[in-house]
């Protein structure tokens, strides 16, 4: 399975503070997400990584170079990360990763390590993690599953109806893979979450399973006072 970790975008919420230093890479507790994230990959068995970079990208490798992780990463540019979304950092992945299981997240999250071997034992071939004990609001990408199958997803998702939060971390087959960097490749020029191309497969009959958090603490990075919950939390994880 090939892990593949976005970490292109500007983080503009967290100006001043992104403006020296990628969003993966701010301390959380006694380090950065990004760390992290790849420590936890390696624990899990993950053979190889793809990170995709944009702002700041010298720090970010620099950052895995001096980590000398045994699990090998290579690294995509996406060289319009100022104005491109997440799929198309997603796609780029897409062109490198060849005809693998992959396992996506999104460099923006802290995350209690015991969180991936929860969505790799799964035995659903297509699964995201999905955050049950949130109030969803605008912001959050939201789900609506029934059967344990994702329905619909996206931020644009009714509140109500919605069972929970996709919180950035998803497993594919690779032949699902294959379908979702197709239309990744197609609707890349949109200005857009890569959730409109999980919803698009959906739609043509892809089944993707919603894996409970189970309580098991995790959470998004956006703005500062997100960056103050994340150390409290990481604090309180003892990391």
């Amino acid at each position: 399975m090939t892990g593949i970790i976005l970490a292109a975008g500007v983080g503009s919420r967290l100006r001043p503070l992104t403006e020296t230093c990628p969003k993966c890479l701010l301390p959380v507790g006694s380090e950065g997400l990004l760390p992290r994230t790849l420590r936890a990959l390696q624990a899990a068995g993950i053979a190889e990584c793809v990170l995709v970079t944009g702002h700041l990208r010298a720090m970010v490798e620099d950052a895995v170079h001096g980590m000398r992780l045994s699990m090998p990463v290579r690294f995509v540019h996406n060289h319009d990360f100022e104005t491109t979304n997440n799929n198309a950092s997603l796609w780029l992945a897409g062109t490198v990763t060849g005809r693998s299981d992959i396992l996506v997240l999104d460099s923006d999250i802290l995350f209690d390590h015991r969180l991936l071997p929860l969505l790799l034992s799964s035995t659903a071939p297509n699964a995201l993690l999905m955050r049950e004990d949130c109030n969803l609001g605008r912001e959050e990408i939201k789900v609506i599953v029934e059967n344990g199958r994702v329905l619909q997803i996206g931020k644009e998702v009714e509140e109500s109806r919605a069972v929970g939060e996709s919180i950035g971390i998803e497993k594919f087959s690779a032949d699902t893979a294959r379908t979702l960097f197709s239309t990744l490749e197609r609707r890349r020029t949109i200005n857009e979450f890569y959730e409109a191309s999980f919803q698009e497969i959906i739609d043509g009959g892809a089944n993707i399973a919603a894996v409970p958090t189970q309580g098991l603490p995790c959470m998004e990075i956006d703005t500062s006072d997100d960056l103050a919950a994340a150390t409290k939390m990481a604090a309180a994880l003892g990391i």
